[in-house]
């Protein structure tokens, strides 16, 4: 194996050395974070209808979407990050198919085994990262999956059968999570899961089973005292926190359970949540569950709000890339026809200077619809990682960007097109 990763204090170390101290200069104060993001469906697959997912200009298949996200690594690569999120039961859609209806489980209902295929794609997909220095977080469980598991020993026994599997591999790139988000409601049902004292118990058996560091994600915003102290690095997801809740969470960890890295690993589009992560020596989580949890996925760094973070996040680490002009860093993105499903879009700004907006106002057909104000700057916005759809097939849409400093901008685009 190539990329051994290592723990000292709150620090990450790759091959023995502060991660990002290779970078000429790279500010000390980014040495030994963990840039990454959420691409939690690298393995996925639907064994209830894997055909309803050719679509945003995509063919479908699991062996290629995993193949498609190995291509796409070396693409993230280069911008910094180091690290990023897969999940053995995947995660959402959040926008389109109810999860419920959907089969992307590989345990057994007694959790004693794995489907193979699966486990095929996770090693090609681990593999990969190791080649290339990047680090995974394997998450075993999650909330819209579970329900294929009998019980409270069948949830044991997936979490030890996973370990168990990942250890007889020999990766030292990886961080095992047990579930993601293991506190939020979908787990009823699952009190080993579920609650504070299971999962304690649940990341001692990741740990003694796997040899690896171990940690678990909450819902957004919440950390518990007791999984902190419990957990070799203190995960938790920042989806709907402001950026001075996000900065709180951090302090309460360092609280809890000093000397320990401190990583998010799911927020949102929101970059400027970045700059509070950064700012205060904890890892931040890219999270577009449009373009990156949606399956099918292109899972390069696209136009718009992937190409944004990546810039954003390779500034910071002082990698220097070539920046677009002023007039290229505010995108309507959301409407072209790879981004509508079933006579929906979901309209947004995406900047790269997104503390430089005040607000944002969307129009269709010259009609006004809504204003928008937190970044990121999407219509019919619920939280920083969810907005409403517009139920439109057609129409030209506008968006009037007000800047801070009193300018605006326009950007249109005719939906479908």
């Amino acid at each position: 194996m190539k990329t051994v990763l290592s723990i000292e204090g709150e620090n990450f170390l790759i091959n023995g050395k502060l991660t990002y101290s290779e970078i000429p200069g790279c500010d000390s104060r980014m040495h030994g974070l963990l840039m990454n993001a959420r691409l939690i469906q690298g393995i996925f697959d639907d064994k209830a209808d894997p055909a309803r997912f050719n679509r945003f200009g995509l063919t479908f298949s699991p062996e290629e979407n995993t193949d498609a996200l190995i291509a796409a690594l070396p693409d993230w690569y280069q911008y910094g990050l180091r690290c990023f999120t897969v999940g053995l039961q995947g995660g959402g859609p959040c926008f389109t198919v109810d999860n419920n209806a959907i089969e992307n489980n590989p345990f057994s209902p007694d959790g004693l085994q794995i489907d193979p295929a699966y486990l095929a794609r996770l090693t090609r997909l681990l593999n990969a990262a190791d080649e290339l220095g990047m680090v995974v977080i394997v998450s075993a469980l999650y909330c819209g999956q579970i329900r294929h598991l009998d019980g409270a020993q069948a949830v044991i026994n997936a979490i030890r059968t996973t370990a168990r599997w990942l250890r007889k591999g020999g990766w030292k790139n990886v961080i095992f999570e047990p579930a993601n988000e293991y506190d939020i409601d979908r787990y009823d049902g699952y009190p080993i899961v579920q609650t504070h004292q299971g999962m304690v118990a649940l990341l001692d058996l990741a740990r003694h089973e796997s040899g690896l560091p171990v940690g678990c994600s909450g819902g957004g915003g919440t950390l518990d005292p007791e999984v902190a102290r419990a957990s070799d690095v203190i995960i938790f997801h920042g989806n709907g926190q402001p950026r001075q809740a996000m900065a709180n969470l951090i302090a309460n960890a360092r609280k809890w359970a000093p000397g320990k890295p401190i990583l998010c690993n799911e927020d949102s589009q929101a970059i400027t949540n970045m700059q509070v992560c950064m700012d205060h020596h904890a890892s931040w989580g890219y999270y577009n569950a449009l373009t990156k949890q949606e399956m099918a996925t292109d899972w390069h760094v696209l136009p718009g709000e992937d190409r944004f973070y990546a810039l954003c996040m390779a500034e910071n680490l002082g990698i220097a890339p070539d920046m677009p002009p002023f007039d290229e860093q505010y995108m309507l993105v959301g409407i072209s026809r790879n981004e509508c499903w079933n006579g929906r879009c979901w309209p947004r700004i995406a900047s790269l200077r997104p503390e430089t907006i005040d607000h944002v106002d969307f129009f269709v057909d010259g009609e006004w619809l809504y204003r928008s104000y937190d970044d990121p700057f999407s219509l019919y916005f619920m939280a920083n990682w969810i907005q409403g759809p517009l139920m439109r097939t057609e129409g030209l849409v506008r968006a009037e960007i007000t800047l801070s400093s009193g300018e605006k901008l326009l950007r249109e685009g005719r939906i479908g097109q």
